[in-house]
């Protein structure tokens, strides 16, 4: 039976929402994502990954989302204004000034303190990429020179860097802005340690065309080729997952066209 606490939560959600319809944003066997009105109740089997969203977002000196309430295994966030970015696979209506706020707001993010808790190792994602790729091969699922060509891209990747506080999930459908400024980033549950060319390039992957907007508002030097190992690598390790989730990968514009274009 819920407690009065839970009771509570429940009707103030219900009360922001002004009894909307509950829209389902993402749900699979790990984690799902709700939305009524105003209002993001997100659930998810791992609380360790809820626990570093809370933290991230306390430390970003960057917009996101306010949080409502946490209970385990619930987090209720409220909705950021703006439009996402873009969405994979399809053209980016965003103006070239909005991609340069988003590369100018992920430096700011990168230029901040690091967060205490430590991102993935070298050594585990090259490990996790051998994997895949043989998955891949093995299972008919990619053509092998299709595999083994992006390998050889996603060497460049693989390599010691410097860590920053980078968010490790930076699809441009976790990127809103409103005109050409940037209204929040959501999604910090893969937030870390890490190397800040993989959040470029995941905010720019499969729109490369946007990659020169972004780096001008990152305002670094950027090694192009590392950009695009971790295109081909994000690609190759995320398709057998996006399969087994009930996401299509070869839909037009997704990771597989993106492989394909490093051939």
């Amino acid at each position: 039976m819920a407690d009065v606490e839970e009771v509570g939560e429940i009707t103030e959600v219900a009360d922001v929402a002004e009894v909307a319809e509950v829209q389902v944003v993402v749900a699979h066997n790990e984690r799902a994502t709700l939305r009524v009105g105003d209002v993001f109740l997100k659930v998810d089997a791992d609380q360790t990954r809820t626990e570093v969203e809370v933290a991230a977002m306390a430390m970003a000196p960057i917009p996101t989302p306010e949080v409502l309430w946490h209970k385990p295994p619930a987090l209720a966030l409220a909705a950021v204004p703006g439009t996402a970015l873009g969405r994979l696979g399809e053209p980016s209506k965003a103006s070239p000034a909005a991609w340069a706020a988003a590369g100018a707001a992920v430096r700011k993010l990168h230029d901040a303190p690091l967060p205490p808790w430590p991102g993935r190792n070298l050594d585990g994602i090259a490990s996790e990429l051998d994997n895949e790729c043989e998955w891949l091969v093995t299972n008919g699922v990619l053509p092998a020179d299709l595999v083994t060509r992006n390998r050889q891209v996603a060497e460049a990747a693989l390599r010691p860097w410097t860590p920053v506080f980078a968010h490790g999930d930076l699809q441009i459908t976790h990127v809103f802005v409103e005109g050409d400024e940037v209204t929040g980033v959501i999604d910090w549950s893969e937030a870390g340690q890490g190397d800040a060319l993989f959040d470029l390039a995941i905010l720019t992957l499969g729109h490369e065309e946007r990659l020169d907007d972004v780096v001008a508002g990152y305002g670094a030097d950027v090694d192009l080729d590392v950009i695009r190992g971790w295109w081909s690598l994000r690609s190759l390790s995320a398709t057998r997952w996006l399969i087994e989730h009930g996401f299509d990968p070869f839909l037009p514009g997704c990771e597989v066209d993106v492989l394909r274009a490093r051939m």
